[in-house]
């Protein structure tokens, strides 16, 4: 009976000690973190040292920017989603290539402004606005020949 007294408290001091790190290893990550808040989900968090999410944009910022009617081209994506998982590591290179700025619109965080204001109901979403309004739409997981079409069609006007 005192091996497993021993064994669960071994455990359980583990346990704590897991919890402490990672908390230790969170404040780390989130200082001087873009979204401004340390109120985020752990997929976020995840995400703020990973270089293809770099260009992260807040809703007010996206808004301003296509308010403007300069080009602007929104990738929306959640952290927790497969399919913006496969498609980001590849989209944002190939955006480098074309000399094309993408705003990451975080729909985890920000889920009710982007459905609501940009109709997006579905993650991957690629838009690109220009004079206020959106000139295309790509959804889903897509194959690099069709990122790079999207960039031909809208990074080159």
């Amino acid at each position: 009976m005192k091996k497993l007294l021993a064994i669960g408290g071994i455990i359980v001091v583990i346990f704590v000690l897991i919890v402490v790190l990672n908390n230790q290893s969170n404040k780390k990550k989130l200082a001087d973190n873009p979204y401004g808040t340390n109120d985020l989900k752990q997929s976020t968090i995840d995400l703020l040292s990973d270089k293809n999410y770099q260009n992260i944009a807040l809703p007010d910022d996206v808004a301003k920017k296509i308010e403007s009617g300069d080009p602007t081209t929104v990738y929306f994506f959640s952290p927790e989603c497969s399919f913006c998982q496969e498609m980001t590591p590849r989209l944002m290179p190939i955006a480098d290539e074309y000399d094309a700025h993408v705003y990451q619109y975080n729909m985890l965080e920000f889920e009710d402004q982007a459905k609501s204001r940009y109709s997006v109901e579905s993650w991957p979403t690629l838009v690109h606005y220009k004079d206020g309004k959106e000139q295309g739409r790509m959804s889903g997981a897509q194959p690099d020949e069709n990122i790079k079409a999207f960039f031909d069609e809208f990074e080159s006007n």
